[in-house]
Parts: structure tokens; sequence; C-alpha cells
């Protein structure tokens, strides 16, 4: 197999969203590049199933991350480009969208705005 690219796999974050399928990780770099991260316009769809994972994905990430910049490590694209450019924001100007080390952070302001259910305690499936 060839030589992957060193990914941080960050530990004690959700798997995925239980009884659904949905990953928020991935198990291991993928052999045939980094996924980019790029922003994905997605439907306003407040009470939907989607909006709910994706509410859900965000609660993980307050709670595993808070307020601080986070290395993108395993987080799975697909979820962090639904909510990349407006609730997760690069951390710093030389971000590379296709490199497992780019650092992220949360943009609390309009995150709380979007998603307030996220920033409670105990997040309901």
């Amino acid at each position: 197999m060839a030589n992957l690219p060193e990914m941080t796999k960050h530990r004690g974050f959700p798997g995925g969203m239980p009884s659904t399928g949905i990953q928020f990780t991935i198990r291991r770099a993928n052999p045939k590049g980094v996924t980019p991260i790029k922003a994905i316009p997605r439907r306003k769809r407040p009470g939907m199933a989607e909006h709910r994972v994706d509410a859900a994905f965000l609660h993980a990430l307050w709670f595993h991350f808070g307020p601080e910049p986070f290395e993108r490590g395993n987080l799975d694209a697909a979820r962090l480009n639904l909510l990349f450019g407006r609730e997760v924001l690069p951390a710093d100007k030389d971000f590379d969208p296709l490199s497992y080390q780019s650092m992220l952070v949360i943009n609390e302001k309009l995150a709380r705005e979007n998603f307030p259910e996220s920033f409670e305690y105990f997040f309901e499936i």
C-alpha cells in the first residue's frame, strides 16, 4: 500500500450519528488523495433530518474543541464542507484545503445563530 499522508486522529470524538450510518470521522487517510475542504451550499432546512445531522456534528465539534482552533485531522470532509465558510472557518490565512494538518475554528457567533441547539449541553437525537 502506498504511503498515506499523516493524519491526526481525534480520540474521543464521536465517529458518527448513532443509528444512521452517517460518519463524523474517517478511519484512515485517503490513498487517492486528500478530499478538499470547500464550502458546499446547503438549503435552508431547520427541523429536517439534514439539519439535525449538521447540528449534531457542530455540537460534537464545540464540545470537543470549544472556541479554540483545531486540526482537520480525521474529521469527515463531507460534514465539514456543509459547515465550512459559515460555521467553521480557516483558523489562519495560509489555509490549505488539501491538508489534514489545516487548522479550523468555529465561527461561534454565526454557529449560535444557525444552530442554537448545538451549544446546549445535551443534544437529543
